[in-house]
């Protein structure tokens, strides 16, 4: 298992950083609208959809964004919808885990159906703008949501007890969380003070030049409590739908939705923060 888990790591980052960095946009475009497509089809399976409803899904889903990209393109105005969509986030997520996994089926499937695949268009569109924005913002932001993920893994093997959420996930537990929250404050500090230098925007700078430290701390917890947040809906329904992963597609890993579901909440939230 973790030999495949390399492998397929290596692969992904193999297409993905040439794209990353590539001068023109529609590389890193092309690539994430295959997979925000491949997650599309994933959520549909997840909720019971039948094999072609979710292959057809998945395919309108990353047409229909690609058509907006295209014809709207990415320096719109969006504070708009990081706003809706954190939201959405911010209110639905304290309800659903209340509810716990007998919740989720009752909910109507069109608007489960609906909503997921908003907010991955919302999240997908959060991310080819903070692309836009510059690699150090993009990146700034996926760093948060790793490195919080590791130091809560670790933190989780070495000093988890207290269960966070035993009925959804059983191997978070509040000591992991904690250590995120931990390991995410002293990446901020490292990244503002020993790269203070960087003239290109990302998130850890643009919180701190609110000159309000308390404010910029509030905001960086905020968002990795939503990282958190967007593991355990995902495996909610997850164990709503009897899966252990949401695909197969990545040996070791999963699905997509298995590998960005942290970052889901994050994207749009993180954009506001550093758009409004």
């Amino acid at each position: 298992m973790f030999k495949h888990r390399v492998i397929t790591s290596l692969v992904l980052l193999a297409i993905l950083l040439p794209a990353l960095f590539y001068a023109s946009p529609v590389p890193f475009v092309g690539v994430t609208l295959l997979l925000i497509g491949v997650a599309g089809w994933e959520w549909a399976r997840l909720n019971g959809c039948r094999q072609w409803v979710a292959r057809a899904a998945g395919f309108g889903l990353g047409l229909g964004l690609a058509s907006v990209w295209w014809w709207v393109g990415p320096d719109v105005d969006s504070r708009l919808i990081w706003l809706l969509a954190s939201l959405i986030w911010l209110l639905a997520t304290p309800w659903l885990l209340y509810r716990g996994v007998a919740g989720w089926p009752a909910i109507p499937r069109v608007l489960r159906l609906t909503i997921g695949w908003l907010l991955l268009a919302a999240a997908w569109w959060a991310l080819v703008q903070a692309w836009v924005m510059g690699v150090g913002m993009l990146l700034s932001i996926l760093l948060l949501v790793w490195v919080a993920d590791i130091a809560a893994y670790f933190g989780g093997k070495a000093f988890g007890r207290h269960k966070l959420a035993p009925r959804i996930s059983p191997s978070k537990t509040w000591e992991g969380a904690i250590s995120g929250w931990v390991g995410v404050t002293v990446l901020f500090f490292v990244w503002v003070w020993g790269l203070s230098a960087w003239s290109e925007r990302q998130l850890f700078g643009v919180l701190w030049a609110w000159s309000q430290p308390l404010l910029a701390m509030a905001a960086l917890w905020l968002l990795v409590a939503m990282s958190v947040a967007g593991d355990l809906v995902e495996s909610l329904v997850k164990r709503s739908a009897g899966r252990k992963d949401s695909s197969s597609l990545m040996p070791g890993h999963g699905g997509v939705l298995d590998r960005i579901d942290a970052l889901l909440p994050v994207l749009p939230l993180a954009m506001w923060m550093v758009s409004w």
